[in-house]
């Protein structure tokens, strides 16, 4: 890992500081990193930072989060960065997934990425389902009787689809789930 150069910017935040701070805290990532981002989408650069995309939203943590220094060897922090962004995670988010035996990520299951995949793509299943059913209810109000029949094989297998969606859903979230510590 080179050590990258910093270019600093000191910034009247104008009152929004509080705001910054609470998103990055969400996020589980530095107000540096959050700030980098916004200048990047709005200077039309994309996304400057090493990840592909931003982690995905979570709720503010209850209690206040602590800073930590860690010394790694050189290999060791290029593998915990590697492992944080195939995970899509910040550092801080992967070594506390580490920490709660998050089964996704200790290895005990799938990969997290995919789990988050099979769980949209069951989502976006249940989602062509709601909307044949919202079609199918308009057809029937209509009273058009021939064509609302072609939906009758969907609802042979209706209960099956959703199941199998509930059991993706139950799954992904098992995987993302922290161990439970009795």
């Amino acid at each position: 890992m080179s050590l990258p150069s910093h270019d600093f910017v000191t910034v009247d935040m104008r009152g929004m500081k509080a705001a910054l701070v609470t998103r990055a805290q969400a996020e589980r990532v530095s107000v540096s990193k959050v700030v980098r981002r916004a200048i990047g989408r709005e200077l039309g650069l994309g996304d400057v930072s090493p990840e592909a995309k931003p982690p995905e939203r979570c709720a503010p943590p209850l209690r206040p989060l602590v800073k930590l220094s860690m010394r790694l060897t050189h290999l060791e922090a290029e593998r915990l960065d590697a492992s944080a962004r195939r995970s899509g995670l910040s550092r801080g988010a992967f070594v506390a997934g580490l920490l709660a035996d998050v089964p996704a990520l200790t290895g005990g299951a799938v990969n997290r990425l995919d789990s988050l995949a099979a769980l949209n793509a069951s989502c976006a299943e249940l989602s062509t389902l709601s909307r044949n059913l919202h079609h199918l209810t308009s057809l029937l109000r209509r009273g058009q009787v021939q064509p609302a029949l072609q939906y009758r094989r969907m609802f042979d297998t209706l209960s099956d689809d959703v199941r199998a969606h509930l059991r993706v859903a139950a799954g992904a979230l098992a995987e993302l789930r922290p161990a439970r510590r009795d």
